[in-house]
């Protein structure tokens, strides 16, 4: 951290989409509305899950941390990138640039792993329902919750003081949304070449490993549903494991290409266009994938809005 006292560098431009100033204010409108639908939708599983005992499951305890990282996420982004595009230019502070960096890091290695959880979690429970408890006990789930918080706030730390470390000494302007780790390390004045080998590798295990897992436990899922007898139990698993795979992909797929790419791999309005499928549609999906969709949250959900209509007519 000591080069940072060397730097020039004491504050950051983030650009956006400052190329196409005739939609600033048709992306603001829609972002706007996608983030507020977000968090209603996050927030409105977190407290479903947190008021029913009969979901404190782990099925259902994934999809409670899953909601909070999405809701993190996506507010560590959205807020700043509304920012964006309601002025002409806009300027983050050094500390505030990493500090962003830090938490998207954060909350994105968390839901890496968060994901393949659950797909074991799932596969767990399809396939081997009679061992189901003693699989998924207590003890397993919590280590699964612990070890992917522990992972993101490792990721978050390592990388973010590393980059961070560099010396910033010229051109201030990241060409993107956010302060993600290769916009930033573009506008750093030293070799980064060590630092790239060891993103690239950390990376590779973090977003392909877990990505390889959850196929596995799909492709073990799909077999077993295969051996359902009813028809209409078959076409519903495969629906719910389509639209799980849907959201997994989305997020591995532009993760990957966004943090596995080289330098001059995409364009940099690609690159914004990836890194707002993972930052603004998987937080906006998840909910309605893995959650809104499923009965037992109907249930709940509609028992709390009976009770709450009750404690408002007495």
């Amino acid at each position: 951290m000591k080069r940072q006292n060397q730097s020039s560098v004491v504050e950051f431009i983030l650009l956006g989409f400052s190329n196409f100033p005739e939609l600033q204010g048709q992306l603001f409108g829609v972002f706007l509305v996608i983030y507020l639908a977000t968090l209603i939708g996050n927030a409105i599983i977190i407290v479903i899950i947190s008021l029913d005992q009969n979901l404190h499951v782990p099925m259902y305890l994934f999809l409670l941390n899953l909601s909070v990282v999405d809701l993190s996420f996506s507010t560590v982004i959205m807020p700043e990138m509304l920012v964006v595009l309601s002025t002409e230019k806009t300027t983050i502070s050094f500390g505030g640039c990493f500090a962003q960096m830090y938490f998207i890091l954060l909350f994105g290695g968390a839901e890496c792993f968060l994901l393949g959880a659950m797909a074991y979690d799932r596969f767990a429970a399809i396939c081997h329902p009679l061992n189901y408890q003693m699989i998924m006990n207590k003890g397993v789930f919590m280590k699964l919750i612990i070890f992917s918080w522990a992972l993101g706030f490792m990721l978050g730390t390592v990388q973010t003081s590393w980059v961070s470390s560099f010396p910033f000494c010229g051109l201030n302007e990241i060409n993107h949304i956010s302060c993600e780790t290769p916009a930033v390390l573009e506008l750093a004045c030293a070799d980064t070449f060590l630092f790239e080998i060891y993103a690239f590798t950390g990376t590779f295990l973090i977003i392909l490993v877990p990505f390889l897992l959850i196929l596995l436990s799909y492709i073990r899922i799909l077999f077993a549903i295969l051996k359902i007898p009813s028809t209409t139990g078959r076409q519903k698993a495969f629906s719910t494991c389509a639209s799980h795979l849907t959201s997994v992909t989305l997020f591995y797929g532009t993760a990957n290409m966004t943090y596995l790419q080289p330098k001059s791999g995409y364009s940099p309005e690609t690159k914004k266009l990836m890194s707002l499928s993972y930052s603004l549609l998987t937080p906006l999906l998840n909910p309605l994938i893995y959650s809104l969709q499923n009965s037992e949250m109907k249930r709940a959900l509609m028992k709390l809005w009976r009770r709450r209509v009750v404690l408002h007519t007495i």
